[in-house]
């Protein structure tokens, strides 16, 4: 079995105190090495590092003040904290400096060595709310001997290209660090249970705790599932992944019926996508 354990961790930053929101997230990993020893991977919630506010208690200027370089300090104390524990960790997302002075909504993925191995900058960020410059590239990374993520954040999935790209590239199970603090909470869940049966993968819908969210994480099968959900507060949702049944379900499909991207890779090059300019492209490992 090629499996993944797990760790979405629904918690808080200290608002507008990076250092104490550090120590807060370092803490939390290391209680979770020691409390769930089998844990592989440990997920927070979207900008936790950022220590962002509130929807109603934020500062437009926050953005700037608490954007870092990556690679850069921070970075290196992710990666000296993957060490430690022996965790792939995807610590939510942060504020992004890049080169050219443009502030992204970034995720980065840090193996058990302490090696950025993605980074992954919001494709879709909530606009007209969220003034972070959008990215361009979808990411996915491998974990060696279990299998492919991909990684999106929040409102990405609002978007059904997002997952259905990821999918694509060989995702099997989609990590989605969330900051939602509004009613459409109940839609993005929605969103999840689609993106995952519609794709046939993992969805991991990590949200940030009331007060900073409205909580709600969820873990979602391949087959639109839900097989975890907290609630509104802080609470942890460890699970073991098990990544074969993704290839199960693609294979006999979702209920032991449908299947999508078989039927994809059968006809779809003949479907003409006028809205991106071309047809869609199978996989070579997609092909029957």
């Amino acid at each position: 079995m090629r499996t993944l354990a797990v760790a979405a961790v629904q918690t808080t930053p200290v608002t507008y105190d990076l250092e104490a929101t550090w120590q807060r997230y370092a803490g939390q990993v290391r209680a979770l090495r020691d409390t769930f020893p089998h844990v592989q991977l440990a997920v927070a919630p979207e900008l936790m590092l950022a220590a962002e506010a509130p929807l109603l208690e934020a500062r437009a200027e926050w953005m700037r003040e608490a954007a870092v370089t990556v690679p850069g300090p921070l970075t290196d104390r992710l990666c000296a904290l993957a060490r430690e524990t022996g965790l792939w960790l995807v610590p939510g997302s942060l504020y992004e400096r890049a080169a050219d002075g443009r502030v992204h909504n970034t995720a980065v993925t840090i193996s058990p060595q302490g090696e950025i191995v993605a980074t992954y900058r919001k494709i879709f960020p909530w606009q007209p709310y969220e003034h972070t410059e959008p990215g361009s590239e979808f990411v996915v990374f491998d974990l060696p001997g279990i299998g492919r993520a991909g990684l999106a954040i929040c409102y990405d999935g609002s978007f059904p290209e997002t997952a259905r790209q990821l999918a694509w590239l060989g995702a099997e199970v989609i990590i989605q660090p969330t900051l939602t603090t509004t009613r459409d909470r109940e839609m993005e869940l929605v969103c999840a249970r689609a993106n995952a049966w519609t794709n046939q993968v993992y969805v991991l819908n990590l949200n940030a705790a009331d007060p900073a969210g409205v909580g709600t994480s969820v873990i979602v099968d391949p087959e639109g599932i839900v097989r975890q959900q907290a609630g509104p507060g802080e609470e942890v949702l460890v699970d073991v992944l098990d990544l074969d049944a993704v290839t199960r379900v693609r294979t006999y499909g979702s209920a032991g019926i449908n299947r999508p991207w078989e039927q994809l890779a059968r006809y779809g090059e003949n479907i003409k996508l006028p809205m991106y300019g071309g047809s869609y492209r199978p996989r070579p490992s997609s092909r029957p």
